[in-house]
């Protein structure tokens, strides 16, 4: 297995998450070579004459024909599909990874691919709810969580190989089960998007009888709805490919809203108050992961 330095590496997508990587990659001189792969021609121009690749194209076969590691960075179930392509034209050796924010699917469909090549699911914890290359920046993935999830034919050079990708554009790899994975994202990842969306939901339906609540809305809801201004085609695949967890995290939440309206409509302040300094509390003891750090959380 060749060390990171020697690699040439193919990312396939060139959005907000694969320009990022592509930008990381080659302004630290990371690897021997980064390629860019994506369907739209004015991205190519822009990727290969902005300095973001050493080598940009359209064609799947030759982007990818050679390379040490492939990435794909595209919409969840656009990268099952794509698995199902890559699979006869990726040559041996060739160590495939993802940057999908659901693993089950992608890490079965992984399994599918020939026994000749090493796949590892993956899925950086950060973006913006701007999408698209011109929304990328060097580094984006500063600081931040980089979940591995290797498969059981997955060997430990791989993952090592994984894990020094991340740990050189500033992440911090994280190693886990698909599906323990799927089951925790439902709950910081997508749930909250759900709840931005309804949030967005019943402000719009307030404005249509008083439209002055949109002049009125400031920082509180400017946080809270913040990720609901996030590409829509990108979160219906993340929910429908976890959909589940997600169930079950919706669940879980609706429990927690109906007692809370309940001890408001009963007018206990005491139980109220107990309620919120119990989530205060939980909230001000959380403390984002700190750079440097790894974990190996297997099951």
């Amino acid at each position: 297995m060749k060390t990171l330095s020697e690699c040439s590496v193919a990312v396939i997508g060139l959005g907000l998450m694969g320009t990022s990587l592509c930008l990381d990659l080659k302004q630290r001189n990371l690897c021997r070579e980064v390629r860019g792969v994506t369907r739209n021609f004015t991205t190519i121009l822009r990727a290969f004459h902005e300095n973001a690749v050493d080598l940009a194209t359209t064609d799947l076969s030759s982007g990818v024909a050679g390379a040490d590691i492939v990435i794909l960075s595209t919409p969840v179930r656009a990268v099952v599909r794509m698995l199902e392509t890559l699979g006869p034209i990726l040559w041996p050796g060739t160590v495939v990874m993802d940057m999908g924010s659901t693993k089950a699917e992608i890490c079965a469909a992984m399994d599918r691919l020939p026994s000749t090549v090493q796949p590892i699911g993956g899925h950086p914890m950060t973006g913006k709810e701007t999408a698209g290359y011109a929304a990328a920046e060097s580094g984006l993935y500063e600081g931040a969580p980089w979940v591995l999830t290797p498969l059981p034919r997955t060997t430990a050079e791989t993952v090592s190989l994984a894990a020094e990708l991340a740990r050189a554009i500033g992440a911090i790899p994280i190693t886990m089960r698909p599906a323990r994975h799927d089951r925790l994202v439902a709950a910081i990842s997508h749930l909250p998007f759900l709840l931005a969306s309804a949030l967005v939901h019943t402000v719009n339906d307030s404005g249509k009888t008083d439209d002055a609540v949109w002049e009125l809305a400031a920082g509180g809801f400017r946080d809270t709805s913040r990720v609901a201004a996030s590409d829509t085609q990108m979160f219906l695949d993340i929910l429908v490919t976890n959909r589940d967890a997600v169930l079950s995290q919706l669940d879980t939440l609706n429990g927690h809203l109906l007692e809370l309206r309940t001890l408001l409509a009963q007018n206990d302040e005491d139980a109220l108050q107990s309620k919120l300094s119990c989530s205060q509390e939980a909230r001000a003891a959380w403390k984002p992961a700190k750079r440097g750090t790894a974990s190996q959380a297997k099951n």
